[in-house]
């Protein structure tokens, strides 16, 4: 039976405080390469029309210096240039990354990136630790802020995570012969970093309202990563139909029932942020939750088609996109939607505040 862990609302809850989000930052690859490039750059010359199978136009490249480790640490200042504290003032920093490349195609677990982040930004007595949770792990890290800010074992805290994984579409051009490819997915994938910093929310502000995860573990072998034997970096293997058959069939119901938990229906949500796997993917799980619903937010974020699916920094990224273009207003809710591999759905609904008007501080 499926269950949802930690789905408790500010409201509810025994915990003595409630935590928010302060700021957000990114960092965006200067390269553009577009699908059709990309295509193009297939070995065996499929013709497989991708944009127009997944919506993608175009996907954000690392140049040759850039990393993992690189793309963190900028959206990790980034974010700061943006928020009332200093690295100093961080308790906790948490690197979320499912990549780990810090030179060429280095994949480093030990020290940890965290380890290095946290004194690259300023922040060496904080507490810090990777976790990796697929596309969830920005998610994932949020959860975990979100909890020990409400315990009150610490007042603030960051979640950052570089991914540099066109590589993963680099090797798959080399294989692909057609559309039915375990490797297709590896070509709708887009480089980016994203930080966003969790604090104590001040007395009377609602901040994060639900913060959960589930997992419906018979689908975990639905997606594997495995080392590339001829090329470096590695490959994707992805059962992508199947995934999306199994989103579309159990994801809605149990986000019925997890926002029902809160008190908070489909049609109060003003903004849903969904996992940016493709265009075609989020119109067609927009449509499942309003079979299953019978309602629909008021609006649906959607930046993978200019910029990729960024693996785990996707919704933080499309969070910046949106605060930099002025597009929420001070009491939206924002439901952020994750679904990931394993299969992973984690929800976290939150409140927007001053952060609407904060971020474009820049300093």
């Amino acid at each position: 039976m499926t269950s949802w862990m930690l789905a408790e609302s500010g409201r509810s809850r025994a915990a003595p405080f409630a935590a928010r989000f302060e700021s957000v930052g990114a960092c965006l690859p200067a390269h553009r390469v577009t699908t059709q490039e990309l295509m193009a750059s297939t070995r065996h010359r499929t013709r497989i029309d991708l944009e127009r199978l997944t919506g993608i136009k175009a996907h954000r490249v690392c140049g040759p210096d850039e990393t993992s480790l690189s793309l963190a640490t900028a959206a990790a200042q980034d974010c700061l240039r943006r928020s009332r504290y200093t690295g100093a003032d961080l308790d906790m920093v948490i690197s979320a990354s499912i990549t780990r490349y810090v030179d060429g195609t280095t994949h480093r677990f030990e020290p940890p990136l965290s380890a290095t982040i946290k004194e690259a930004i300023g922040a060496p007595a904080a507490t810090s630790f990777d976790l990796s949770n697929a596309c969830a792990g920005m998610l994932s890290g949020v959860l975990i802020l979100d909890d020990f800010i409400r315990r009150g074992a610490i007042r603030r805290g960051m979640v950052v995570s570089g991914e540099r994984i066109t590589g993963l579409g680099t090797n798959a051009a080399h294989d692909i012969h057609n559309v039915l490819s375990f490797q297709l997915a590896s070509l709708t994938l887009g480089d980016a970093g994203a930080a966003v910093i969790v604090d104590r929310a001040p007395e009377g502000t609602e901040g994060i309202t639900l913060a959960s995860f589930t997992t419906l573990a018979d689908h975990s072998r639905l997606c594997l990563g495995l080392p590339a034997m001829h090329r470096p970096g590695a490959r994707m293997f992805t059962r992508a139909r199947k995934i999306h058959q199994v989103a579309m069939a159990e994801g809605p119901p149990l986000i019925e029932e997890v926002l029902a938990q809160v008190g908070t229906p489909l049609s109060a949500i003003d903004w849903l942020i969904p996992h940016q796997t493709s265009v075609r993917a989020i119109e067609a799980g927009e449509r499942a939750l309003a079979a299953t619903t019978g309602a629909h937010p008021r609006h649906v974020v959607v930046t993978v088609d200019e910029l990729g699916n960024s693996a785990s920094t996707t919704l933080f990224v499309a969070l910046h996109h949106h605060l930099s273009e002025g597009r929420f207003g001070r009491g939206d809710k924002i439901l952020l939607l994750s679904v990931a591999s394993g299969l992973e759905i984690g929800v976290v609904l939150f409140v927007m505040d001053e952060l609407e008007a904060t971020h474009g501080h820049v300093h």
